[in-house]
């Protein structure tokens, strides 16, 4: 069984950064292969949750428009902690930031920014960016 568990978020100033971090459990190689794209996203009320950025089991990672240069997705040795690092932050990155996992690919297709084929999630951690 997959769980994750996000952890991290806080209120911070604008400019400031900000390290957020997944505990993963139940995620294991397929055939000695790691086989999942991990994905941080974000949601404001009233808005569709967004991928801000993925790695796969091979480590290539793939950032939106929006997180470019700013967003950093990385993961320990273990691969049970998957981090997503934010430097700069803005105020438009005030939201509920959530990691989720898909485990039906070994890579991170071109539409993972909608989540779609992410079946496993976490509670959330809240991200709030004063001005």
């Amino acid at each position: 069984q997959v769980q994750l568990a996000e952890s991290g978020g806080g209120s911070v100033q604008a400019g400031g950064s900000l390290r957020l971090s997944c505990a993963v459990s139940g995620v294991t190689p397929v055939y000695g292969n790691w086989k999942y794209c991990m994905g941080w996203f974000r949601q404001v009320p009233g808005k569709r949750r967004e991928g801000v950025a993925a790695v796969d089991g091979s480590d290539r990672t793939s950032y939106a428009y929006s997180a470019e240069g700013r967003f950093t997705i990385s993961r320990d040795n273990s691969r049970t902690t998957f981090y997503l690092q934010i430097n700069r932050l803005q105020v438009d990155d005030t939201a509920m930031y959530y990691c989720g996992v898909d485990l039906s690919n070994y890579i991170c297709y071109s539409f993972w920014k909608s989540g779609d084929g992410f079946v496993d999630w976490g509670q959330g951690t809240q991200v709030i960016v004063a001005s």
